[in-house]
């Protein structure tokens, strides 16, 4: 019984009731990652990083060096499987879905992209103005 909901309840948050298009998916992650870029920018205008602070995107790849003690986020468009890959020096590699709110979210827990790169860059930069929820 409760390796039946247990089933459920992931089947549930795995897939979005929506199946978006290609089309779709590529306007929503380029627009994603276009907004992550501009606001990673806007944080190394704004706050105290290091000096090896980098950010660059193109061709579906958003890159963030933060420091040599923290490390590189890397943010990438993963097109045949319509998801936005994450790879964080804190937390590690996760998948994230296109939700029908707009959101995008990893199937494993729930928590959406901008919740978790908010806890991890007020974390870094000791800062809780930070905030991704407008920005993803």
């Amino acid at each position: 019984m409760l390796s039946t909901i247990l089933r459920n309840n992931f089947v549930r948050r795995s897939f979005s009731s929506r199946i978006f298009s290609q089309n779709e998916y590529e306007t929503a992650a380029d627009s994603t990652l276009e907004r992550l870029s501009d606001y990673f920018d806007q944080i190394a205008d704004s706050f105290p990083v290091s000096e090896q602070f980098d950010v660059s995107h193109a061709m579906g790849v958003l890159t963030v060096n933060v420091s040599k003690s923290v490390g590189t986020y890397v943010i990438n468009k993963q097109s045949p499987n319509k998801q936005i890959w994450l790879s964080s020096p804190m937390s590690g590699p996760k998948r994230y879905d296109l939700e029908e709110e707009g959101k995008w979210t990893y199937a494993h827990d729930g928590e959406q992209l901008d919740s978790l790169l908010n806890r991890e860059f007020r974390k870094i930069l000791a800062d809780d103005r930070i905030d991704f929820s407008r920005h993803v």
